[in-house]
């Protein structure tokens, strides 16, 4: 007696890398990079292992594919809020309540995926990871320095710490209110030193 199942007839499913990407970019933002696994990954897209590395080439290489895919879809649109000729201190008020927002939106899925991936154990998920969050920094940076250029390094640095801030609270489970209130007092922090 066998126990073996039926194989279905017909074509087996095809795979789609853009709906794998969104499914694993799920895991990665609930879990964190390094709770999940190879084997979480391939359950969760329907593949093997082979198929696996055959198309992404690794984990981490899969995670880069969505650090890409969040920043396009679900990131902080700093080159919208950035616009040239905008007030800056109204400006980097809006990055910082977008990203209270975003980081809180779905409590399943708290946080930034690039700023939490940049603490992961993985030197390649790191790295991309890092890239991404510097690539926004720089966005910021070049921000102010056309206007304040004299304040453009620590204005920065104050807005990626308090984002850096607000994703570590999101994971811990603070809500969108209380995200809200911190980066609207950042908000009147950066308004404040720009007046002076």
């Amino acid at each position: 007696m066998t126990t073996d199942k039926p194989r279905p007839r017909g074509r087996p499913r095809r795979f789609d890398p853009e709906q794998a990407i969104a499914t694993a970019q799920r895991l990665f933002h609930a879990r964190g990079y390094d709770a999940v696994s190879v084997a979480d990954l391939t359950e969760a897209l329907g593949i093997n292992p082979p198929s696996f590395y055959a198309a992404f080439g690794s984990k981490a290489g899969l995670y880069a594919c969505t650090l890409g895919r969040y920043t396009a879809a679900e990131g902080v649109p700093l080159a919208e809020i950035l616009r040239p000729g905008r007030p800056v201190a109204e400006a980097l008020a809006e990055v910082l309540e977008d990203s209270a927002r975003r980081y809180a939106a779905d409590p399943a899925a708290a946080g930034c995926l690039a700023i939490e991936g940049a603490r992961c154990n993985d030197p390649e998920a790191r790295q991309a990871a890092r890239a991404l969050a510097a690539a926004a920094e720089d966005t910021i940076r070049r921000f102010v320095a056309a206007t304040h250029p004299e304040a453009a390094g620590r204005l920065t640095d104050y807005v990626v710490t308090v984002m850096t801030g607000l994703s570590g609270m999101a994971r811990q489970g603070y809500g969108q209110d209380r995200l809200l209130a911190t980066a609207r007092l950042a908000g009147l922090a950066l308004a404040q030193v720009l007046r002076a």
